[in-house]
């Protein structure tokens, strides 16, 4: 393992140059809301009531609301993890037919997940709504963060994601000259302004 001598070395690094990439910032933020919404409600999200020992979600008594965000939570954060890893053999991936596939892939979770949090969103804000007040002693705030980051993984999920193309100068590469039709081999050249 090469260590960098000095912080502009460090800078100019793959690994670093990686992690400055919009869609690997992109990435990290849907895995932690992800993180953050499952975790809240498998922690405080289920309780049980004065009178009762038998645990209830925390949003209407309706299990399947917990269970829905707990899920989608845990398995969009798999697939954040499986696709950052993905993300780092991106570079070494050879075949246009295999990256095409990985791109199309990537797209489609990214709708199918834009739209599971909206529809999640919807479903855990109308459970609070219809929660009754001070049922439970603990768990509101847990609840609200998990009804916040459902908000804000539809944000982030839904953002456009830019994917490095083998025809664009990498930040590492220094930038190409512009192309001009008069590149274009058989086309006249355009004539200047009068003199």
């Amino acid at each position: 393992m090469h260590i960098p001598e000095s912080l502009q070395e460090l800078a100019k690094s793959e690994a670093v140059q990686f992690l400055r990439r919009p869609k690997t910032i992109m990435r990290v933020f849907e895995g932690v809301f992800s993180l953050i919404i499952f975790s809240s409600l498998l922690t405080d999200g289920y309780q049980n009531k004065m009178e009762s020992l038998q645990l209830h979600c925390i949003l209407n008594s309706n299990s399947v609301a917990c269970s829905f965000a707990v899920g989608a939570g845990f398995l969009a954060f798999l697939s954040c993890l499986a696709f950052l890893v993905l993300d780092t053999q991106e570079t070494r991936i050879a075949g246009t037919r295999f990256k095409t596939a990985f791109q199309l892939l990537d797209f489609i979770l990214a709708v199918l997940w834009a739209v599971v949090w909206f529809v999640g969103f919807c479903f855990l804000a109308n459970q609070w709504q219809h929660s009754p007040p001070k049922v439970f002693l603990l768990g509101s705030s847990s609840a609200q963060a998990a009804i916040a980051f459902t908000f804000f993984s539809i944000l982030v999920w839904a953002s456009p994601q830019p994917s490095p193309s083998s025809d664009l100068p990498s930040p590492s590469q220094p930038s190409a000259r512009a192309f001009l039709p008069t590149d274009i081999p058989g086309l006249p050249s355009i004539p200047g302004p009068p003199k």
